[in-house]
């Protein structure tokens, strides 16, 4: 029967599809860790209290791209160059989702629009980590190998989506309302189809490593496109809306060691 479950299952029990996911999980994470780690050195003067945040939020990325680089190592596996179809913050990136990294990589101090789009790129993609963490988290927890891996930076997304709600929220109270909603919804409809084109390209390579059937490969490409229709339909929505979390300052103190990844 083909489930999330099954699905990840036999990614995971083959080596060379284990490091390509692995790998191309790990470099998302550390492009993120970058990102924030530019955008808490160049916040304006007027939102310095936010700078300990972003760089926590950068210091538990560059933390899960450790732990995904340990998960290889532990498996006597190497890294593997990423396919640039498969690169889902370079995509979001280019497609003009967030800060550029030429401003990012400048010396100029950002706007507080800059950092409004900064929350609201982050609020939503943080929205379909936490997502894909929970259903790793629900299926593999307990696994041997990976469960305490997923346990923990399924946690960490929960808090990174908990701090981007409740950032914005405080921006909107500022009377940003209007920028933040229409930001948020330029960034879930680019999100969603450059999501649905990584998911198919990711899928198109782990089939030819595993060697899956024509009929199994095109009964996967089609739920994706499903997926992308519905949330194409009415989906985003739930990544626009905003409410205060029950995780308050989420992001309030150090990031979390893992030393047994690290």
């Amino acid at each position: 029967m083909l489930s999330a479950k099954s699905l990840f299952q036999e990614i995971l029990d083959d080596d060379e599809s284990f490091a390509l996911f692995c790998s191309i999980a790990a470099g998302g994470e550390s492009q993120g860790g970058w990102e924030n780690g530019r955008i808490a050195a160049l916040v304006p003067d007027s939102e310095r209290r936010l700078a300990p945040r972003i760089t926590r939020h950068g210091a538990d990325e560059d933390k899960h791209g450790r732990i995904f680089n340990a998960l290889i190592n532990k498996r006597g596996l190497d890294p593997v160059e990423v396919p640039p179809e498969t690169d889902y913050t370079m995509l979001l990136e280019r497609h003009g989702i967030g800060l550029s990294h030429d401003k990012l990589k400048g010396e100029e101090r950002l706007t507080v629009q800059d950092i409004i789009t900064y929350l609201a790129h982050s609020r939503v993609t943080e929205q379909r980590a936490s997502e894909q963490m929970d259903l790793l988290r629900r299926h593999f927890a307990d696994h041997p190998d990976i469960g305490r891996a997923v346990k923990m930076i399924s946690n960490d997304e929960d808090n990174h989506l908990a701090y981007c709600h409740e950032e914005l929220l405080r921006f909107a109270r500022a009377g940003h309302g209007r920028a933040i909603q229409r930001t948020l919804r330029e960034c879930a409809l680019a999100e969603i189809r450059i999501y649905r084109d990584v998911s198919l390209a990711v899928m198109a390579h782990m089939g030819r490593i595993l060697g899956w059937p024509r009929t199994r490969s095109a009964l996967l490409a089609a739920g994706i496109q499903a997926v992308y229709a519905y949330e194409r339909l009415a989906g985003w929505r739930r990544m626009v809306s905003l409410r205060m979390p029950e995780r308050r300052d989420a992001l309030g103190g150090p990031a979390a060691a893992a030393p047994e990844y690290a």
